[in-house]
């Protein structure tokens, strides 16, 4: 059953008005419906605040990486481990096809339902999660397959377990190997790009974020529990704190914006899992027509511009 938000109830009446009409075989009346439906998902969705943004990329019918995978992907196959401890299923890495390119996918997963929730940590890796992705990284380096990484968790897993595990260091590891990788890379932030657990998979020579996705160092509940001691001024906390994909281009901060159906992943996921695979293929082929100097060189001026300044 479909889940909606508290602005989007007058679409969740009028696509009952479909539903009821195409039972009924009433095209006229379908088609009527249709036209009122496109116009309320303009007004509503070209006017959403930056909290709505939020509440969208949280959304729980929003597409995780494993449902992009499989809408992506052909002749998959997952690779499990990181060869030290265990196999952390809030990172995923998959081998495959996308559009006939040979890559590797790597992604970190929600889960649905309280034990794939408990499954999946909630997307919140732990250090060998990481150290898995980065031996799947290393697997692509070798045999020259781009690399496509899905970006969506409140942030790295703060457990006592994974303190002990190195936490901080398995996140800073990914980020000087994944900076000094020899393949195309691309990283897509889909849904929510917490701190450094999206750091650890946000190193790339592309780096943009969809539509109704967003980017922080820390989260809107969070910031406001510390400026504040109040979380229930996470709305405030997410206005001022510049998290959505127009604010961050403006910032200079990422490469592009994916513009995923307007309105929204989780209403036509098909359409989501389109635009995700023509922007890879698009950018993969770009970073394949420079050559291994051009790209490691343009990748280290994108990694270092910001915060850069001139008197």
């Amino acid at each position: 059953m479909a889940t909606y938000l508290d602005f989007e109830h007058k679409i969740k009446f009028i696509q009952e008005d479909i539903i009821s009409a195409r039972v009924r075989h009433d095209h006229a009346e379908m088609e009527k419906h249709k036209i009122i439906l496109d116009k309320e998902v303009e007004k509503i969705y070209s006017n959403l605040s930056d909290f709505q943004k939020l509440q969208l990329a949280r959304h729980l019918d929003r597409p995780y990486a494993l449902d992009y995978i499989n809408m992506m992907m052909t002749d998959k196959y997952e690779i499990h481990g990181d060869r030290h401890f265990r196999d952390d299923a809030a990172i995923i890495c998959y081998m495959g096809y996308i559009g006939g390119e040979k890559v590797m996918v790597i992604g970190e997963q929600k889960g649905r339902g309280t034990k794939n929730k408990l499954k999946r940590n909630f997307g919140m890796p732990h250090p060998e999660g990481y150290r898995k992705a980065l031996r799947a990284a290393k697997m692509a380096e070798k045999f020259g397959m781009p690399i496509l990484m899905l970006v969506d968790t409140p942030g790295a897993y703060p457990g006592l377990g994974a303190e002990e595990r190195n936490q901080s260091e398995a996140i800073a590891r990914n980020l000087i190997e994944l900076a000094e990788i020899d393949t195309q890379t691309v990283s897509i932030v889909i849904g929510e790009g917490g701190s450094g657990g999206a750091l650890a998979i946000g190193v790339a020579d592309r780096f943009a974020m969809m539509r109704y996705s967003v980017f922080s160092v820390i989260s809107p509940e969070g910031c406001s529990a510390i400026l504040w001691n109040d979380p229930k001024k996470s709305e405030a906390a997410t206005n001022a704190m510049k998290i959505t994909p127009t604010d961050l281009f403006e910032l200079g901060l990422i490469d592009d914006i994916i513009n995923e159906p307007l309105i929204g992943a989780h209403r036509e996921k098909e359409a989501a899992a389109d635009a995700i695979k023509e922007y890879f293929l698009t950018q993969v082929e770009a970073l394949k027509a420079m050559s291994k100097d051009e790209r490691m060189d343009a990748r280290y001026k994108k990694l270092t511009a910001p915060g850069a300044f001139k008197e």
